[in-house]
């Protein structure tokens, strides 16, 4: 029965953090300019959580829970648990991704994109896959809130040299 129990909580802990990304989270994928890596650019796959960094506990509460992340605070009194990297964000959201409401789509497009991008090096990527990979980031970004710095897709490949 001990274990029983553990299973069960594990599954109310992931259905509360994957809620609390439903509400106050972000999924991204994005592309970063890199002077650092042969070829100029990274993809780069993150799950933030925010919160007034007055309330800030749960923050470190599903730091401690997931194992993984750091956390930040902004200067507009914003507190953040920040986890990057293909492997570690795949395997968080496939714990997260039964409980998720909202954000499914998202969920989806970011899960598809981290599988991936673990299997192969931004520079081995074929022009079919980095396609790929911008509309996984288009669906994510579509689905997320509206800001003016968001890059178009054909933005995006020029940054990749998927355009003459």
């Amino acid at each position: 029965m001990g274990s029983r129990s553990i299973i069960l909580k594990k599954h109310v802990e992931f259905a509360y953090i994957a809620g609390f990304l439903d509400g106050d989270g972000s999924i991204m994928l994005q592309i970063k300019k890199r002077s650092d890596a042969r070829i100029g650019w990274r993809f780069m796959c993150t799950i933030c959580f925010y919160q007034d960094s007055r309330h800030e506990k749960p923050l470190y509460w599903i730091r401690k829970k997931l194992n993984i992340g750091y956390i930040s605070k902004r200067n507009d009194r914003i507190t953040e648990l920040r986890i990057n990297g293909y492997n570690q964000c795949e395997k968080i959201m496939k714990s997260l991704y039964p409980y998720i409401r909202f954000k499914k789509p998202q969920a989806e497009a970011f899960l598809r994109a981290a599988h991936l991008l673990k299997r192969k090096q931004a520079g081995a990527l074929t022009s079919t896959e980095k396609q790929r990979l911008i509309k996984y980031m288009m669906k994510i970004q579509s689905c997320n809130y509206q800001s003016s710095g968001k890059r178009s897709a054909a933005q995006y490949k020029k940054m990749i040299g998927l355009t003459p």
